[in-house]
């Protein structure tokens, strides 16, 4: 028997062995990098993003989430954009609704009547006082749906109160006003 190894065995040998050091060196790795990722995966998700915008763009965004549920009768997503303490001053000539339990009996009074609920909001007026704890925000808006089944539209303005409690901004005071479709004025009666 030859005690010298072929020369196959020797290329096959060379071939393996970066490979094989390779392998060691990842598997050396491997729980370092097992613990890093699982490190990653222990802490908390990241905050809101919403909360690292300036007040005016998380203002104007809760505004917009408050209304697409408005029109979908998501009354557990409007009461996170109302303080439980808001005042409501409706367009239809109503006392105004102290506190969010008024306020919603009303509100769900008003919205069973309505289908096809559509509110669209232009002209947004943001702004934050100095103290960064109040703000105000008018808008106009324009309103169509199915009333007591017959269609109905509406266009109006809406003013807001918010005060920012615990780092989020609450409508504290809601004043809405509809805009009625001026008549032309009826001509003087001309004299003979």
């Amino acid at each position: 028997m030859n005690s010298k190894p072929s020369r196959t065995s020797a290329v096959y040998a060379n071939r393996w062995l970066p490979i094989a050091i390779l392998l060691m060196v990842g598997l050396m790795f491997a729980g370092p990098v097992n613990a890093q990722k699982k490190k990653k995966t222990d802490t908390p998700a990241p905050a809101n993003p919403v909360n690292s915008l300036p007040d005016e763009q998380r203002i104007d965004y809760g505004i917009g989430q408050m209304l697409g549920a408005w029109q979908l009768g998501d009354t557990a997503t409007m009461h996170k954009f109302y303080a439980d303490d808001v005042s409501v001053v409706a367009g239809t000539w109503t006392p105004p609704a102290i506190g969010w339990t008024n306020y919603l009996a009303a509100y769900q009074m008003q919205r069973a009547r309505m289908q096809q609920v559509r509110l669209d909001r232009s002209n947004t007026l943001i702004r934050v006082d100095p103290s960064g704890t109040f703000a105000w925000a008018c808008y106009q808006w324009e309103f169509s749906a199915v009333v007591d089944g017959a269609p109905s539209a509406a266009e109006g303005q809406t003013t807001l109160v918010l005060q920012k409690r615990n780092n989020d901004w609450l409508i504290v005071h809601n004043h809405t006003s509809i805009v009625q479709a001026s008549q032309p004025a009826a001509p003087a009666p001309t004299k003979p």
